[in-house]
């Protein structure tokens, strides 16, 4: 699968690019500020529907215009495909594939699967368990469209049980009963999927960390939640007095937590920035890995300006794993020039470089 071109009118601090891109390797090099991540969150929108970095729609319009436009034009093995996202301000957004708007934009997730490498993946260490359930949804959601449709139900169950939570007077008990027993059938089916994704992706994930590392350090991954230890029904039903003091719902899958451990310590606490980095890298590139065999095709690799914070040696492993066979289009952003000569110097391969400079894009040459 590849993006053979795109085209984009007042997305961000993008006016109006027009781009054709390599099936191998694009690098875009500039200054920060000047574009360059917002052509990769453009891309992002089209495989997800919405912005990696702002999801209000509407503030992803540049500053005095009055719409967006992204499009995309991809090949997917033997088959074309049109990807059209539109949005006016004060209208609904448009998403169209081939010209035929969706009735669920849910239903887009998965067809162009992609892999996203940026600075912000440090939240998923620094931040709260939710953006570490984000990252297991979101890998999840892009192989498993019913996986995605639970999910979405059980949040809707968990809204409107939170919505009665808060109500003044003490709501009919039937009502409840409504709402738990859909968070339970839903929680249910999402908590066995992602035991088995967690069980399946570790191990993937450990070794592209020894690689990158040289195999010095030990680290792993835990999944934890209610449902390991307790009768989540039941849990529902007996803190729902707590729960009304509280305003929220404290029992269900939207508590699961995923550890990240180095050694026996959460990495949070012991990592260095290399070590994190490395960490959250080798992560994304297990998601590649993980993509490409539930796909059977290679998805869309982004890599943000990555190789910050990174000694010279985890620097070489990184180039060398994203050299290899079973990567495909690759998509690479850097303010040094140097990095991205030294990685293409190793792959080899086609590739094209783009200046970058106040939201205008300028192929340099194609290698």
């Amino acid at each position: 699968m590849r993006l053979n071109s795109i085209s984009i009118i007042n997305y961000k601090n993008i006016g109006e690019a027009e781009l054709s891109f390599s099936p191998k390797i694009n690098c875009f090099i500039g200054d920060n500020g000047m574009g360059k991540t917002n052509l990769l969150d453009a891309i992002y929108y089209l495989s997800f529907c919405k912005s990696h970095s702002n999801p209000i729609d509407t503030q992803n319009i540049l500053h005095d215009a009055d719409f967006f436009m992204v499009q995309g034009k991809y090949s997917l093995g033997d088959k074309d495909e049109d990807i059209y996202c539109g949005m006016k301000k004060r209208q609904k957004k448009q998403f169209k594939r081939n010209k035929k708007e969706y009735d669920r934009l849910s239903d887009h997730i998965g067809l162009i699967p992609l892999v996203l490498v940026s600075p912000d993946d440090s939240a998923l260490i620094s931040e709260g368990s939710e953006e570490r359930r984000k990252f297991v949804d979101g890998v999840i959601s892009q192989y498993d469209n019913t996986y995605l449709q639970h999910l979405l139900q059980y949040n809707n169950a968990l809204k409107q049980r939170n919505a009665l939570l808060k109500l003044e007077q003490e709501p009919d008990v039937s009502l409840y009963e409504i709402w738990e027993e859909q968070m339970l059938i839903y929680g249910t089916y999402i908590y066995e999927k992602r035991k088995l994704f967690i069980n399946e992706f570790t191990p993937v994930f450990q070794n592209i960390y020894e690689e990158i590392s040289g195999g010095n350090e030990v680290i792993s991954l835990s999944y934890q939640s209610q449902y390991d230890n307790r009768d989540i029904a039941q849990s529902m039903k007996n803190t729902r007095e707590r729960d009304r003091i509280l305003g929220y719902s404290t029992q269900g899958i939207h508590k699961d937590e995923l550890e990240m451990l180095l050694g026996t310590y959460p990495i949070k606490r012991v990592g260095s920035q290399g070590q994190n980095k490395t960490y959250l890298i080798s992560l994304k590139l297990a998601q590649f890995d993980f993509l490409k065999r539930a796909h059977n095709f290679s998805p869309i690799l982004l890599l943000d300006d990555i190789f910050d914070k990174l000694d010279s040696n985890r620097v070489k492993k990184i180039i060398q794993l994203v050299s290899g066979e079973m990567f495909g289009q690759i998509f690479i952003t850097d303010t040094n020039r140097e990095h991205l000569d030294k990685m293409l110097s190793h792959l080899g391969n086609e590739a094209r470089i783009f200046s970058v400079s106040n939201g205008n894009f300028l192929q340099l040459t194609a290698i």
